[in-house]
């Protein structure tokens, strides 16, 4: 193989070895732009819906972030559980019969599931080294409640990723990769 035709081949490698390092900064962006916790069912536009920018929930960092890489989960979650609805938890999680443009994308076990489906999943670890800028994470709050975050490009004093999340108080970046139980560790290939 001559070198010309061996660069491609060692991108797309890398891509999917790699997680897409631009996520960071992208939902870093939102920190001081979202500062209210709203988790209010709200009619979309459809492709492209967003709740107003000062508000949202933990999905909705992940799906502004991806849509300034012109990666619409919105419509990407739509379209694969209009031809796969029995594969997502919405009949049995929430009673829905069928997808619903304006929720599904912003409920965690529905990104879990369609994170799985493109085969994003990565094994779970408690080994920082283990998590790339741009990885996304799932856990339970409580045990009980989803929640998903963006490893930051930045890292604590022991070298432990931070995260990038709305756990309450608008989009902030912390230090809790670790604190709560870990149920996902997904790279998205964009």
């Amino acid at each position: 193989m001559n070198k010309t035709a061996l660069f491609p081949l060692l991108l797309t490698l890398t891509s999917c070895l790699f997680a897409d390092n631009r996520l960071p900064a992208l939902a870093r962006q939102q920190i001081g732009v979202t500062i209210e916790y709203d988790p209010s069912y709200v009619s979309l536009k459809y492709p492209g819906g967003d709740v107003p920018q000062d508000r949202g929930v933990c999905t909705d960092v992940v799906i502004r972030a991806m849509r300034h890489l012109n990666f619409d989960l919105q419509k990407e979650v739509h379209e694969d559980m209009k031809k796969n609805f029995a594969a997502y938890p919405s009949r049995k999680n929430w009673g829905l019969k069928r997808p619903d443009k304006n929720i599904d994308h912003r409920r965690v076990p529905n990104l879990q599931t369609f994170f799985k489906r493109k085969g994003w999943s990565l094994p779970i670890s408690q080994n920082p080294a283990d998590y790339q800028p741009g990885d996304i994470v799932t856990c339970l709050l409580g045990d009980t409640l989803p929640h998903i975050m963006i490893v930051s490009d930045r890292k604590n004093e022991d070298g432990v990723p931070l995260i990038i999340h709305n756990i309450g108080a608008g989009t902030q970046e912390e230090d809790e990769l670790f604190t709560h139980t870990l149920t996902g560790h997904y790279r998205p290939k964009l």
